[in-house]
């Protein structure tokens, strides 16, 4: 059956998931949000020859499966082994490494396969798709090639392997290592095998010279590591733009209709991407995101912001569903596209000014923010004293209604906070008084309207008496301080109300689509780091361990979770959850100087 038990590759220009047992079953080309040339993970693979959309090597009679990432690296390496010995390792990566001074990221899989022991017998099948699952226009061979040849797209795949196997799908025996590599349509300058070495030894050379320069905490170092090599893979490197994961339609939970595109940028999750490697010393993503944001205040001047954007800063297409492709386990809808973008969510104003703030205060930075920076961000200030207290859908993105959201005010008190303090910073003392005036009226009128002194908590809602998770980033926003007892009490209210053994929903109330059945991951993080806030931190600790046990083999986090079976639902990697992972783990972490 179909799972979420896959391993990531990519460079900052295309990703792909590998399964278990080496199959490619997502990637989109030419660019993470384009079309699914291999997308068996929202079809089932039926083997007849109109079948298209995977990338299988196969060993037949295989009688076991091991798969890995090398050490400080996405590239994975998947070992199978037949009932007559025979062994073989595959290794699946995308190229990306400085040459010329600059980085080569191109559009290309690399697969090498290497025999082990015996007298393995393989066979590729390499069948891309186009148009979400429909197969090829045409095939074309060379000496050393075949061409895929897509309506909007060619794929070229080069490969020391008798063509005639792969286009025939033959088995034959490897006798010791080929190569494919899977790219544009151009004549590479060298041989498979010279070029598949050679962009391997870079490749992995690059990564952990990348991961040597974080600052990593003391203890869960791995998985701090994995993700942040996850959250990295999700920066398109064209642009700055950050995706909010690799994935369309994996239902948040089965038959749940809740099947959503997020190959976008949202600025809000955009934002927490950024903090996150930004605390582990991967300043770049930061600079370049910033570069990202500014473009598009730049286009909307005369408009409001939208929740999500194109990687390239454009407004989304309309939403649409595709037919031709099932879904994940035959769950459909197919989404492309989301129509949140259409949405009105007033907290990206104080998201995008949360995400410039650091370069006003952050000393490594190449380009330091300066008085024309801040002018320009304070239109988005102003929309934010002007929409704090009006009804929009809210960063859980409702879709049939509209309510003036607590999270969403704070977010735009945020956004006031933060330029008081920046034009303070720059001694611009009129404008820091004309932010934190308007930034101390908000938080009067949120303080008032926010809070249920019948319940004792805060609430979702201004007004309201109902709950949900993001209230536990109000200490983290500095909207109330981890001691005030307003704070605690919402925690516990939270725990009570909204925690189904060790994972906290959203919020448990029906929505358009009926109630939540599944946890949201990044709530669980939130929680540990609210209890830890608290002074709970054994019990912050503990459920921060038990989470851990949830990732999969390779240390990766989806969306959601079912908390009785606790397996993964919802689009995957999502970054929401592996900046949840890395944020705990910083808080929770015993200091390095403590440690010995």
């Amino acid at each position: 059956m179909t799972s979420l038990d896959l391993a990531l590759i990519g460079n900052g220009t295309i990703g792909a998931f590998v399964d278990p047992n080496a199959d490619i079953t997502w990637a989109c080309f030419p660019r993470f949000d384009g079309d699914p040339m291999f997308c068996s993970l929202l079809k089932a693979r039926t083997g007849a020859p109109d079948d298209a959309g995977f990338f299988a090597i196969e060993l037949p009679d295989r009688v076991r499966a091991e798969q890995k990432y090398l050490h400080n690296t996405p590239v994975v390496v998947t070992r199978l082994t037949d009932s007559a010995g025979g062994a073989i390792e595959i290794t699946d990566f995308v190229p990306r490494f400085r040459q010329r001074g600059r980085l080569f990221c191109p559009m290309m899989i690399v697969r090498r396969i290497q025999r082990l022991a015996g007298h393995p017998r393989i066979r590729v099948r390499a069948r891309p798709a186009q148009n979400f699952g429909e197969p090829l226009t045409a095939l074309t061979c060379g000496s050393n090639h075949i061409r895929y040849v897509g309506n909007a797209l060619v794929l070229r795949l080069t490969t020391d392997v008798p063509v005639t196997a792969i286009v025939e799908e033959n088995a034959f025996f490897l006798d010791d290592a080929v190569t494919l590599v899977l790219g544009p349509d151009e004549t590479l300058q060298e041989g498979a095998n010279e070029v598949g070495q050679h962009f391997l030894s870079e490749t992995t050379a690059y990564w952990r010279e990348w991961v040597r320069e974080l600052a990593i905490p003391f203890e869960w170092q791995d998985a701090v590591i994995r993700a942040a090599i996850t959250l990295k893979l999700n920066v398109f490197e064209d642009t700055g733009a950050i995706i909010a994961a690799l994935t369309t339609s994996i239902p948040e939970a089965a038959d749940s209709s809740r099947n959503w595109d997020y190959r976008h940028c949202w600025l809000r999750d955009a934002y927490f991407v950024v903090t996150a490697l930004n605390r582990l010393g991967a300043t770049h993503t930061m600079e370049r995101y910033l570069s990202f944001i500014l473009n598009i205040v730049a286009e909307s001047a005369d408009r409001p912001l939208d929740p999500v954007y194109t990687l390239t800063g454009h407004r989304l297409s309309p939403e649409r569903i595709v037919e031709s492709l099932p879904g994940y386990r035959g769950i459909g809808p197919v989404r492309v596209g989301n129509q949140a973008s259409q949405q009105t969510q007033h907290d990206v104003y104080g998201s995008s000014i949360m995400a410039a703030t650091h370069v006003f205060y952050d000393r490594r930075l190449v380009r330091q923010g300066d008085e024309s920076l801040f002018r320009r961000l304070e239109p988005l200030g102003e929309r934010c004293v002007t929409l704090f207290d009006q009804p929009d859908a809210g960063l859980w993105e409702l879709r049939g209604r509209t309510h003036v959201h607590t999270f969403s005010a704070v977010m735009c008190w945020v956004g006031c906070e933060r330029l008081s303090r920046i034009a303070k910073q720059l001694g611009l003392a009129d404008r820091a008084a004309y932010w934190c005036n308007h930034a101390r009226q908000m938080h009067d009128v949120i303080s008032t309207r926010a809070w249920n002194a019948r319940l004792g908590t805060f609430v979702a809602t201004f007004d309201g008496d109902t709950l949900d998770a993001s209230l536990l980033r109000l200490n983290e926003l500095f909207f109330v301080t981890d001691d005030d007892p307003r704070f605690a009490a919402t925690v516990r209210a939270i725990g009570k109300h909204l925690k189904r053994g060790d994972f906290v929903f959203r919020y448990t109330t029906p929505d358009d689509f009926g109630t939540p059945s599944n946890a949201f991951l990044v709530c669980t993080f939130w929680y540990i780091n609210a209890l830890a806030a608290i002074g709970e931190r054994d019990e912050a600790r503990r459920m921060f361990e038990d989470v851990l046990q949830c990732r999969n083999r390779h240390g990766l986090l989806a969306e959601h979770i079912d908390p009785q079976t606790r397996e993964q639902w919802g689009n995957f990697v999502q970054t929401y959850s592996m900046v949840g992972l890395i944020s705990s783990a910083i808080r929770l972490s015993q200091r390095w100087d403590q440690a010995f």
